[in-house]
């Protein structure tokens, strides 16, 4: 096909595709969308046409619709295609709104719990007239996708950020400690365990939340495999788990309560690679007066912050 044939692709297009992709099947597609199930199937073919490709395989019967190849390599820029729309949308509205109106910040449970209360209370002391909606999310992975369909105005994102087409500007950095029940022989040890000898532990770990990434790709480098528990994204629940001598755990510092008496907090050093802790925007959207200030006062705060090992 000429590339001139390509404009003929229209955003309705790129959502019956996402949209048969989420259902499995054109008459879910249907609706989800509003439409009629044959106006899906006829966008498709369209579409197919216009490309020049299958997208689409359809088994019949109660088998799902699946995507070819190549419709799974469209599908991933039709969904940047769609985000950008939805981004230009939030754009307009927050030109519209000028000073006032909401500001949409993402977070996570340690930021949320330790930095975000002092952020939101300058903020709201400089910016009374702005409604700040919180949204919090386990994986900040969800968050920065987020910021890239414009439904977030900035979030707080740990790296790698992939291609998504974030600003990002870090924040501070925050050490991983070893927690452990005060009972525990690890709390009267006089030096700093090795990563061998937390291995050896029973661990309580994250779930979902790529904090752990770090802690347990240091401990596959130096040839030991974690051995974990129990897993769970509540940073509560980890803590009481340890304090009732279940296990261990290596988190980061801003997860830990260390005024729990019933734990001990153990600092590693450089054994793991501090987490990085970023606040992001949209590389290429229109960042409102309240949104540039918002970044501002988080860097102001956590300049403060002596987290780093």
């Amino acid at each position: 096909m000429e590339p001139d044939s390509w404009l003929g692709v229209e955003l309705r297009h790129f959502a019956a595709l996402q949209a048969v992709a989420a259902e499995g099947s054109f008459g879910r597609a249907a609706e989800r969308l509003g439409y009629t199930q044959s106006a899906i199937s006829q966008q498709i073919q369209t579409l197919e046409k216009i490309v020049g490709e299958k997208l689409l395989e359809r088994p019949g019967g109660p088998r799902p619709v699946s995507l070819t190849e190549a419709g799974t390599l469209l599908l991933r820029h039709a969904e940047s295609i769609v985000a950008r729309l939805q981004a230009a949308q939030a754009d307009l509205h927050a030109l519209r709104s000028g000073e006032a109106g909401v500001l949409r910040v993402g977070t996570f449970q340690s930021v949320g719990a330790r930095l975000l209360p002092e952020i939101m209370r300058r903020f709201r002391e400089q910016w009374p007239q702005i409604e700040v909606t919180l949204e919090e999310r386990d994986s900040d992975e969800e968050l920065a996708a987020l910021v890239e369909k414009g439904e977030l105005d900035v979030a707080f994102v740990l790296p790698p950020f992939g291609d998504a087409p974030l600003e990002t500007i870090e924040l501070l950095r925050d050490p991983y400690v070893l927690v452990v029940a005060r009972s525990s022989p690890l709390a009267r040890q006089q030096t700093t365990p090795s990563l061998a000898r937390i291995a050896e532990e029973p661990l309580i770990g994250f779930r979902a939340c790529r904090s752990m990434d770090p802690f347990e790709s240091a401990l596959r480098a130096s040839g030991c495999e974690p051995k974990f528990a129990f897993r769970t994204d509540d940073n509560g629940t980890v803590q009481g788990l340890i304090a009732a001598g279940i296990g261990s755990a290596v988190m980061p510092r801003l997860t830990v309560d260390a005024t729990d008496p019933r734990i001990a907090v153990i600092e590693l050093g450089s054994r793991v690679p501090s987490r990085m802790i970023h606040i992001a925007r949209h590389r290429d959207r229109y960042h409102s007066p309240s949104a540039r200030a918002f970044v501002e006062t988080a860097l102001e705060i956590t300049a403060g912050e002596q987290l780093a090992a």
